[in-house]
C-alpha cells in the first residue's frame, strides 16, 4: 500500500471509531468521566492504537472527550456548570443562525422546516407510548428539525458548531431525562417555532428558541435554581 493509501485507510478507521465511540458516549454506554485507556479501548472497538488516538482527538475537538496527561483520554465529565456553558454558547449561535435564516431563507428552506416538523409529529403520533430520548429514529428527527430552522444562515461553520453543541446538550438529556412529560406540549412548542420562523417573526422567534433551549438546564438539574440577580 502506498503512503497516501495507508493514510487514507487510517483516516477511515479513525472516522469509524470516532463515530462508534461518540454514539456510546451519547447513549451512556461510556459513562461520564470514565477512562479511555488506549489498549482497552482499541480492543473494544477493534482498531489499532494510531487510528484510535486520532478518533479520540476528533472527539476532544467535539467536546465529548477530554485529553489528560501524556496522551491519556477520558469521557467528558458532566456538571451543571458545564451544561449551563454549553447551553449559553448554543443559544448565542443558534439564535443568530435563526436570525440570518429568517433574513435569507427561501421557499425550499420553509419546505424543509415543514417537512421535518411533519415527520417529527408523525413519529410522536405513531409511538406515543415510547416517546422518549434515546430512540435513534426520534433523535434524528428532533435534531433534523432544529437544524432545518437554521439551515439558511449561510455559514457552514455556524451550522457545524451548532450541531456539535446540540450533541453535547443531547448527551445530558439522554443520560438524565427519561422521557418528555407532555407529547402535546412538545408538538405545540415545535409547531410554534416553525410558524414563527416561516412567518419571519423576529425577535419573537429568537426569544422562543432561547426559551426552548434553556428548558434543558431546568429539566436536567431541577433541584438547582439560579440566584436572584
Amino acid at each position: 500500500m502506498t503512503r497516501s493509501g495507508a493514510e487514507s485507510a487510517t483516516d477511515t478507521l479513525s472516522e469509524r471509531a470516532a463515530a462508534r465511540i461518540e454514539a456510546d458516549i451519547l447513549n451512556g454506554s461510556l459513562a461520564p468521566d470514565s477512562r479511555l485507556g488506549i489498549a482497552e479501548t482499541a480492543a473494544r472497538y477493534g482498531v489499532g492504537a494510531t487510528p484510535l488516538r486520532e478518533a479520540l482527538s476528533r472527539l476532544v475537538a467535539r467536546g465529548l472527550v477530554v485529553a489528560t496527561g501524556q496522551r491519556g483520554f477520558r469521557v467528558e465529565p458532566i456538571s451543571r456548570a458545564d451544561l449551563a456553558d454549553i447551553i449559553g454558547l448554543r443559544t448565542v449561535i443558534e439564535r443568530e443562525a435563526l436570525r440570518l435564516s429568517l433574513e435569507s431563507g427561501d421557499s425550499a428552506w420553509e419546505g424543509e422546516i415543514l417537512s421535518t416538523l411533519h415527520r417529527l409529529k408523525r413519529y410522536i403520533q405513531d409511538y406515543r407510548q415510547g416517546f422518549a430520548e434515546g430512540d435513534p429514529s426520534f433523535d434524528r428527527l428532533h435534531k433534523a428539525f432544529h437544524m432545518a430552522l437554521i439551515a439558511a444562515c449561510g455559514s457552514p461553520r455556524m451550522l457545524a458548531a451548532n450541531a456539535s453543541l446540540y450533541d453535547q446538550t443531547y448527551r445530558y438529556r439522554r443520560l438524565m431525562i427519561a422521557s418528555f412529560f407532555d407529547p402535546e406540549e412538545f408538538v405545540q412548542l415545535h409547531e410554534s417555532l416553525a410558524r414563527l420562523a416561516i412567518d419571519r417573526t423576529w425577535p419573537d422567534a429568537g426569544r422562543a428558541l432561547e426559551a426552548h433551549i434553556g428548558t434543558t438546564l431546568a429539566r436536567v438539574y431541577p433541584e438547582t435554581t439560579d440566584p436572584a440577580p
